[in-house]
């Protein structure tokens, strides 16, 4: 072995390991026994390192152990803080405090995202590979140095002095707005559907709800009012959707399904020529049939001015009958003629007009008295 393959295997690690222990003595506040496990913490799956054996090398299974302590540890801590609170209260605290978003934003400000072995990907704007390294880190504690250790740093590094667990607690994070949003922004179906209404031994109200987003099955949740439960069951929904890539796909594909019936036509569209229905009896116009009209017509038309002329005359007989027996006669009076009626002049005023009319009825009551 020459000297530089001595430095490079044996003086070089050495030296990285120091520099690695100083460097996680100053994110978590004391000083790391077994810097193994840390090395893991820090290794993400894109790496590509394996063991000694060929098995992939990364932080898997250290964020499963760290995020099971990451619930205990900081339940414990939001217990002994709040006390009094309800379970409800203590859920939705402890809730904020473990997110993936929040365990990235505190990885990125204690440094620790500088410290993630990756490939291709960017570190500090990456919260799902932080978050999971700050999981994965909590683990390397642990096996490290104990349950107490990892208490000590969550509680004395990490809520006293980088999270005001009070105004976390009390900060609002309405889990079903940002559902909603989310069903809004893929053009999805969502409701709540209740599960149970009932009291407890106490008699306080309990109620269960589910969330369906285009009939399929989301999270459930149940709380001492609607409100409650509905935020814990959007929760668990987002939570799925973060994590499993099957829910997604089913959501889709029912809507995929919903919008397909929706669109296909349920029956062909109605014959319009075929609903139309003539009511006109169509009729043969031969001139047989328009002379037997014509003279119909004229055969009604002159009944009608004959009766209507009988009727004129007798109408003028008894007024002029009324008239003699009421006034005495005089030796200018004339006597009344039975034929005198408006038929002579009736075409008259069909041609003629006011003028005309007047002037022939003047001449014609100045033929009479000079008779």
């Amino acid at each position: 072995m020459t000297f530089n393959d001595f430095i490079e295997r044996v003086l070089l690690p050495i030296r990285d390991d120091k520099e690695l222990r100083q460097q996680l003595q100053r994110i978590i506040g004391f000083y790391p026994s077994d810097i193994s496990y840390y090395k893991i913490a820090l290794t993400h799956k894109s790496s590509g390192q394996r063991n000694d054996k060929g098995k992939p090398l990364n932080n898997e299974r250290l964020e499963f152990l760290g995020d099971a302590l990451l619930d205990a540890v900081v339940g414990h801590i939001v217990f002994e803080h709040f006390k009094g609170k309800r379970e409800g209260f203590l859920t939705n605290t402890r809730s904020k405090l473990v997110s993936r978003e929040s365990l990235g934003k505190l990885a990125e400000e204690m440094g620790l995202t500088e410290l993630i072995q990756s490939r291709g990907q960017s570190r500090s704007h990456n919260s799902y590979m932080a978050g999971n390294a700050f999981e994965a880190l909590v683990g390397a504690i642990y096996l490290d140095l104990g349950y107490a250790a990892v208490m000590r740093f969550m509680k004395k590094r990490i809520l006293e002095q980088m999270v005001n667990i009070d105004k976390v607690a009390y900060k609002e994070v309405n889990f079903k707005s940002k559902l909603l949003e989310w069903t809004q922004k893929n053009r999805v179906r969502m409701e709540f559907q209740m599960l149970k209404q009932s009291k407890d031994k106490q008699g306080s109200p309990i109620f269960g709800f589910r969330v369906m987003i285009e009939g399929v099955e989301g999270g459930k949740g149940q709380g001492f009012s609607k409100k409650e439960a509905q935020q814990l069951a959007s929760k668990e929904t987002l939570e799925r959707l973060r994590r499993e890539p099957q829910f997604i796909d089913a959501i889709f594909a029912a809507k995929s399904n919903r919008t397909k019936m929706e669109e296909e036509p349920t029956m062909a569209a109605p014959n319009l020529e075929a609903e139309k229905t003539s009511f006109i009896i169509k009729q043969n116009k031969s001139e047989e049939w328009y002379s037997e009209f014509t003279e119909s017509s004229e055969s009604s038309e002159s009944s009608e001015n004959s009766e209507r002329s009988q009727r004129s005359k007798n109408s003028q007989r008894s007024k002029n009958s009324e008239r003699s027996e009421n006034s005495e006669p005089s030796e200018h009076s004339q006597p009344a003629r039975d034929d005198f009626d408006l038929s002579d002049i009736t075409h008259q005023l069909v041609e003629q007009d006011r003028e005309d009319i007047i002037a022939a009825a003047e001449a014609a009551a100045f033929a009479e008295k000079e008779e």
